[in-house]
């Protein structure tokens, strides 16, 4: 496919996928803080559902398709800067998929949220370059490596090019772990449910009763 082709292809994907979030309100933030705070577990299904529907697609993609699967390393500095993420997503009230959605339809305050995050990836893209703050780009090589906190490359392709089991086994393997963790919110709902229509007969019956 020509490069504009990729370029039409990733703009009507990208409308779509946009307009999907904008009329769900979908929101990687909620998904985890309405579930902890509010008990409301509407975000955190969708989320749920859409990571069984990528962790197949991409494991699939793996196992039988072409082109050049990324590599990553892993170690405390990717912990760290999850850290950090979640930190900010939690005050700035929404996740970067939303925050853009947000900024679209006029959000000021999604807007200042937006631009600050590209900002804090700018600055700390000159502290890498400069001071080459720890683990240092050369200690990522993709092997363990203790005294850099690094843990290696850990995806699915390593797994399958060290292992030689393809990559949609393991993409099984966590999808049936996502289903396990939704079927037990929907648990949790339904018996949630059932003690609100208790508690609402419970007040009918009280209110039925004749005043002495």
């Amino acid at each position: 496919m020509s490069a504009i082709g990729q370029c039409l292809v990733a703009f009507v994907f990208g409308s779509v996928v946009g307009l999907l979030v904008q009329r769900s309100r979908f929101c990687n933030t909620a998904a985890l803080r309405d579930a902890i705070l509010f008990k409301t577990y509407r975000n955190t299904k969708a989320l749920l559902v859409a990571m069984m529907i990528l962790t197949l697609g991409f494991t699939l993609f793996l196992t039988f398709g072409e082109g050049n699967p990324m590599h990553f390393d892993v170690g405390l500095n990717t912990f760290a800067g999850l850290f950090i993420f979640g930190v900010g997503m939690v005050l700035a009230g929404a996740c970067t998929v939303s925050t853009w959605v947000k900024t679209g339809e006029g959000n000021v305050g999604a807007l200042w949220a937006l631009l600050f995050t590209f900002v804090g990836m700018f600055l700390f893209s000159l502290v890498w370059s400069v001071n080459y703050w720890p683990p240092a780009p050369a200690s990522m090589t993709g092997e363990p490596n203790l005294e850099a906190f690094q843990l290696g490359y850990s995806n699915a392709a390593t797994l399958q090019e060290k292992f030689g089991i393809p990559a949609i086994v393991f993409g099984v393997i966590q999808t049936g772990v996502l289903v396990l963790i939704y079927r037990a919110i929907r648990r949790k709902e339904e018996a949630q449910a059932e003690r609100h229509r208790k508690s609402q007969a419970a007040h009918k019956d009280m209110q039925a009763q004749p005043a002495e």
